[in-house]
């Protein structure tokens, strides 16, 4: 795939929901006693998610940075790779631990601030199968604005990655629309997962467009390829997403994943590994992905690369990997 890498100082720009991950470890009766749908993500508003909190705060949890966007820049910029991130925090300790662990991870951003809400936050419930279920409270991640952004930073980009969550939000929408118009301008390849099943349903015709018309690589696991596609099965909603995007990545969990990219199909093995949690997995797969179509790496090499870091994300509880990988691409290759 023909990338413009003239005067490119980033492989991947992102521009995404900037949320603390609050993980917490349940069994079944917690989801069904918040009338949760195991797998799903839903949006709550601040008084909804600070219940669902006061509820839970007997139990353990951990906090950690994260936001799809943002946990797979983290993910390219560890296999070593350059990132540049965009997104929009509170004036609030969860704001200031988020932009100090960017600066740590080597993630250049445009981190905006805002005076009237918190930082968004993602509360990931993960029940004894390690499947997750969220409730998120986007916060000041939704005021993110167009206005705000600095088209330069991605016009020095090789490939933009975005989130299907921001094509139900309408100012943010606003600014992906904004940024896949300068992509496609500026020889930019465009990036998007698209994030949940049911958000695609109540979307489709929304993410058919958006897809069709700006996408050139695009990620999804079973269920929102399926509901993409409105087919029941996971290869033929593969070769009908290929027809609209350039490369597109079905993942399919402990069975690996397929890569179709104009006529030629990859089937990648999965890296067996203990699970403990599938947080982040998805994201850091994108991650091996992007950094390998960004650094001319052939897509079955890149797929090779993006299962194995899966696998390391898999057996963790964080989204993200403290243990650098980039030893671990040259070995591959």
């Amino acid at each position: 795939m023909s990338i413009n890498k003239t005067d490119k100082q980033f492989d991947v720009f992102g521009i995404g929901s900037a949320l603390m991950d609050i993980i917490i470890e349940v069994d079944h009766k917690v989801l069904f006693d918040f009338d949760l749908k195991k797998g799903e993500m839903i949006l709550v508003d601040k008084e909804k998610s600070k219940a669902i909190l006061d509820k839970i705060s007997h139990m353990p949890m951990e906090h950690f940075p994260g936001g799809s966007v943002s946990n797979t820049l983290a993910g390219v910029a560890n296999l070593g790779g350059k990132v540049g991130f965009c997104g929009k925090i509170g004036k609030d300790s969860h704001g200031e631990m988020y932009e100090t662990t960017l600066e740590k991870e080597g993630i250049n951003h445009q981190l905006h601030k805002c005076n009237e809400d918190l930082t968004g936050h993602s509360i990931t419930f993960i029940t004894p199968d390690k499947e997750r279920t969220f409730v998120t409270h986007l916060g000041a991640a939704i005021n993110l604005k167009k206005m705000e952004f600095v088209d330069e930073d991605l016009k020095k980009s090789k490939i933009i990655h975005l989130e299907g969550y921001q094509l139900e939000l309408p100012e943010v929408k606003d600014l992906v629309y904004h940024a896949a118009i300068i992509a496609k301008e500026n020889n930019i390849l465009i990036s998007i997962d698209l994030s949940d099943p049911a958000l695609i349903k109540r979307n489709l015709q929304d993410f058919k467009a958006f897809v069709k018309e700006y996408a050139d690589i695009v990620f999804a696991n079973e269920e929102e390829a399926k509901a993409y596609a409105e087919t029941d099965t996971e290869e033929e909603a593969l070769h009908i997403i290929a027809k609209d995007a350039r490369i597109t990545c079905v993942k399919l969990g402990a069975k690996g994943s397929l890569i179709k990219a104009g006529e030629t199909l990859h089937t990648i093995a999965p890296v067996s590994t203990t699970p403990l949690s599938l947080t982040g997995a998805g994201d850091m797969y994108a991650a091996g992905i992007l950094y390998g179509i960004a650094n001319d790496i052939p897509l079955e090499k890149a797929g090779k690369i993006a299962s194995y870091a899966a696998s390391k994300v898999v057996a963790q509880i964080p989204a993200r990997l403290s243990e650098k990988l980039d030893y671990k691409v040259k070995e591959l290759l």
